[in-house]
């Protein structure tokens, strides 16, 4: 195994080792959100507000299925992270095995049911009818691909688990300028509009999966697994299986939640559901690195878990709360008085409509922004423990109060009670994850058996 690709976060400075995991996780996320932010960036500029609106209402739906999906990975990373931490490299391979299997079907079964079920899926949320068409062509075909989608996440978290973010990094950074590349030829040149940018992205997903797999398999030896011990392990699938469908009914919880709040958003006229649309955008950029932190803390927590270190875990939390809300802090003016700005990159001139209702939504987001980052450090740091069922409880909670929220204060103050929704959801689950965490029961919740060292 290269000690140059993985890394053991049990040994060292806990703030160290997290920084130096985030910071190529940070590049890589954002990277990734290229993807969709690219895709609303070019046909709200060349095509119009209408194409726009369509991308922007397929995104909850299709969060759910693949949600579904990452959940498993997340679970497979779990795992292998605390073997990984115990040493047991037999353990690590036969996971790594193991979930080559379960990403595989989870991803075909996922697929059909995401492909059959998208006009369902936009009628069920009252997508409004001059743009439903074109929401239910970018929805299958991405549908068509998501077997490119969960290659490069499950070989990501894989990868992650043993404490590589770099290699993910490099091969995300290289799709993402090639779905630029081939959104503007789709759109622009071909005239393809929004499946264009849908045929881009899957594209562009599958070079990412492909490529990051063969780099990997090359330069980590625990990776190299004999075809004859290619093979599905029954104890470590039930726990893959056991810690992985708790983060995916997590993430459909929430996935569910957004459905519901596209449901009311998609009660509004297209401006509105133009202008969410550019702030959802907008804001998956903003929380990148709470999610590339959090990621961090999973790799840490569940790497000290398994060596038995809980004191070396509690403290790598501390050091991430600290540095989560000091990125709030500094984020809330920057968004609070230039969200205008950005806004503007999405948008075409005369749309001064969509900047303007989305420059008052991101005011009331951004002022909420911490509780978004301690949401993504508690609900990582718990899996990474094994606490696997509290973060499945914090998307039913986003469930319930996003959607009671969105539906009773978009009847009193509008299109603002949508934005107000999200601020009061953030506050409520990260609140519920902190509390969680300070309660300690987290630490009898190991996959693996090992004795302790606080």
């Amino acid at each position: 195994m290269s000690r140059k690709i993985t890394r053991d976060m049990t040994e060292g400075s806990p703030v160290k080792l997290i920084l130096g995991f985030s910071g190529p996780m940070l590049i890589g996320n954002i990277f990734q959100q290229l993807y969709n932010m690219v895709d609303s960036i070019v046909v709200g500029k060349f095509v119009d507000k209408n194409a726009l609106a369509a991308v922007g209402a397929t995104s909850s739906s299709i969060f759910l299925i693949f949600g579904l999906t990452f959940g498993l990975s997340a679970g497979i990373s779990i795992v292998i992270s605390q073997y990984f931490g115990a040493g047991d490299h037999d353990k690590v391979k036969r996971s790594i095995a193991t979930s080559a299997y379960i990403i595989f079907v989870a991803a075909i079964i996922m697929g059909i049911v995401g492909y059959l079920a998208s006009r369902p899926f936009l009628e069920l949320l009252g997508t409004p009818q001059e743009i439903i068409d074109q929401s239910e062509s970018y929805m299958k075909i991405c549908f068509l691909g998501i077997l490119g989608t969960a290659l490069y996440n499950g070989i990501a978290a894989i990868l992650r688990a043993l404490g590589d973010a770099v290699t993910p990094l490099i091969f995300l950074i290289v799709a993402s300028i090639l779905n630029v590349i081939l959104d503007l030829i789709f759109v622009i040149v071909f005239g393809w509009g929004v499946p264009g940018v849908a045929i881009a992205t899957i594209i562009s997903q599958f070079v990412s999966g492909i490529g990051c797999i063969i780099y990997a398999y090359n330069k980590i030896s625990l990776l190299r697994i004999p075809i004859k011990d290619f093979k599905p392990d029954r104890e470590i699938l039930s726990k893959c299986i056991r810690l992985g469908i708790p983060v995916a009914l997590q993430n459909s919880f929430v996935s569910i939640s957004m459905m519901a709040l596209q449901f009311v958003i998609n009660g509004f006229q297209a401006t509105i559901i133009a202008a969410y649309t550019v702030v959802n955008r907008i804001e998956q950029l903003v929380m990148q690195p709470s999610m590339s932190l959090g990621a961090a803390v999973a790799s840490f927590t569940g790497q000290n878990i398994g060596a038995g270190k809980i004191d070396r875990a509690k403290k790598g939390m501390k050091s991430s709360v600290i540095i989560i809300l000091a990125f709030s802090l500094f984020m809330l003016p920057v968004m609070y008085f230039g969200g205008e700005y950005i806004m503007r990159l999405f948008t075409k001139k005369e749309d001064i409509d969509v900047v303007r209702r989305g420059v008052e939504g991101i005011r009331i987001t951004s002022l909420f922004y911490s509780f978004l980052g301690l949401i993504f450090v508690s609900r990582n740091f718990l899996s990474g423990a094994g606490d696997i069922k509290v973060p499945m409880v914090m998307g039913l909670i986003e469930v319930v109060v996003r959607v009671a929220v969105s539906i009773y204060l978009s009847q009193i103050i509008g299109f603002r009670g949508i934005f107000w929704s999200s601020a009061l959801t953030w506050c409520v689950t990260g609140l519920f994850g902190s509390v969680r965490v300070l309660s300690g029961k987290w630490m009898n919740k190991s996959v693996i058996t090992k004795k302790a060292h606080i």
